[in-house]
């Protein structure tokens, strides 16, 4: 195999069986806050949307670039996970694509020699409703293009013998802790804390999988708006969560793993040569180290127009903003049961505007009532610019989570720990993804299951996502964390100490268990 590096998570995969385009992302995407990192932009992208396969693992914008979507060619069979519902597939057809192959989840497809296999995930925190991973074997070479997602297991891979290629995320895609209300000093923890383990996340993964070689991909991107320019890592703070490529391998080499593989836009690897020989189209070092800098301001520059012509967009002065969003979210609220069990209160949100005013609202999930804030106590405060919401209802976007929030251009605070469920429903604006989302979380059930970990007795499962806790499972003073997603549970009494509820079943081993779980929510860790 050949694998031609296209940024971020963007890479084309020639075969012995033909060739595979994945997630083509080249335009800034998230309110013009994201761009690709380095530049691929000045690619050949009709060139290399030639090709006989398009792979678009998920509808985040960094992953699904519509623009760039239509220069790639329309013969070729585009690879779709199976996920719960079709906005993937609706998407890619409205682009003009014709030729879709379902595939089915964790099922090998012979595709005239080339065996493919997609692994999706559906359930509320994958991505925007679903996330996936793409397996390929040419009879030569297998390869596992892991990019963000999070699996809870890479055995489905790893029985199918031993992979070659291992593509996956190592650096963050979030918002947290930039965003939220705190203190400087806290935000620097709380960011040492997550890029922590987002390493040694990937580094689990690894060790899992045991490729012979390691791209890692599908980020940073990096910020070239001046308001968010601090979001960009220099190396000067340790808890920036957007390490870029250099320094992942660089942290590999520190863990004594030699077998990493740099891919720049246009880098093109054999992985079929010994020593998979790498071709850079420019020296790496101009782009990283003390030259990322003086590179993103340059980068800066070239897209001043395309970042302006972004925000003159965002202008909807015609929308009438409370009585929209009313219209528009009241409805949903009786239909968001379990979600709204999960809130169980009300939610603050300020779109805000210094010269026309602000329209303060609450989203109250008792009364499933949406009205003006008259003081009342909310455990959850959003505030984000006025224009960004109204563009929000003008295109009435469905999930706020792939547009506002991963813009990072707004600001949050909780009284409490987080709580999955506030985010869950602003994936859901609209009633497909919430009577899935519904559905999903009415059929959970309890794992009966348990595991002995360092002298404690407990659920083998993780309350949140069902990541085996004997592999992704880290104790320290009493406490479990799961290292899959960073969720913490104190072990004396099983309380979650990261969101509301999701109790773990937890005693000290060789002592019977307590009659009745602890279920009471602890503080956030």
């Amino acid at each position: 195999m050949r694998v031609t590096g296209l940024g971020h998570a963007s890479a084309l995969i020639e075969t012995a069986h033909g060739s595979v385009l994945c997630d083509p992302w080249v335009n800034p995407s998230y309110f013009g806050s994201w761009f690709p990192f380095p530049d691929n932009s000045e690619l050949d992208w009709d060139e290399i949307g030639q090709v006989d396969y398009l792979y678009v693992s998920h509808l985040h914008r960094d992953h699904y670039d519509p623009q760039n979507l239509k220069r790639i060619s329309k013969s070729a069979t585009v690879l779709l996970p199976e996920y719960p519902t079709d906005e993937l597939h609706d998407a890619l057809r409205d682009l003009g694509f014709t030729k879709i192959f379902r595939t089915t989840n964790g099922e090998v497809h012979d595709l005239d020699g080339l065996k493919v296999m997609i692994q999706a995930l559906i359930s509320p925190t994958d991505g925007p409703i679903g996330d996936s991973s793409l397996y390929l074997d040419d009879g030569h070479q297998k390869l596992l293009n892991q990019n963000d997602a999070r699996p809870t297991e890479l055995s489905a891979f790893a029985e199918l013998g031993h992979v070659d290629i291992h593509m996956l995320q190592y650096s963050g895609a979030i918002w947290y802790p930039m965003v939220y209300e705190l203190t400087d000093h806290a935000k620097q923890v709380f960011g040492e804390q997550k890029r922590a383990r987002q390493f040694d996340r990937t580094i689990r993964y690894i060790d899992d999988l045991k490729a012979s070689w390691i791209v890692p991909i599908a980020g940073p991107p990096c910020f070239l708006d001046e308001e968010l320019w601090q979001f960009n890592d220099f190396g000067t703070d340790p808890g920036n969560i957007f390490p870029d490529q250099q320094v992942f391998l660089d942290h590999m080499e520190e863990k004594g793993y030699d077998n990493g593989v740099l891919l720049l836009p246009g880098s093109v690897c054999d992985f079929g040569a010994d020593g998979a020989p790498v071709e850079h189209p420019y020296d790496p070092s101009s782009v990283f180290g003390e030259n990322k800098e003086p590179y993103l301001r340059e980068y800066q520059q070239r897209k001043k127009g395309v970042l302006e012509a972004e925000k003159a967009s965002w202008s909807h002065p015609e929308i009438d903003l409370f009585p929209a969003l009313k219209e528009w979210i009241e409805p949903l609220l009786p239909q968001a049961e379990a979600i709204s069990a999960g809130i169980n209160g009300p939610l603050r949100f300020i779109a805000q505007d210094a010269e026309r005013g602000d329209v303060d609202l609450v989203i109250d999930f008792v009364e499933h009532e949406v009205r003006l804030f008259d003081g009342e106590r909310a455990r959850y405060r959003f505030t984000a610019p006025r224009n960004l919401v109204e563009h929000l209802v003008a295109i009435h976007e469905i999930d706020w989570v792939n547009s506002l929030f991963l813009s990072c251009r707004f600001s949050a605070a909780r009284v409490g720990p987080y709580n999955e469920f506030v985010y869950a429903f602003f994936k859901c604006l609209g009633e497909e993804r919430l009577t899935y989302v519904e559905g999903w979380y009415a059929e959970q059930s309890t794992d009966d299951e348990d595991c002995e970990l360092d002298g404690w007795t407990v659920q083998r499962r993780c309350p949140h996502l069902k990541a085996d806790l004997t592999r992704f499972g880290k104790i320290e003073d009493g406490v479990l964390t799961c290292q899959m997603h960073g969720w913490k549970w104190r072990l004396k009494d099983g309380s979650c100490l990261t969101s509301v509820g999701h109790p773990l079943r937890s005693h000290p081993a060789g002592e019977p268990a307590p009659a009745v779980p602890a279920v009471a929510p602890g503080a956030e860790s």
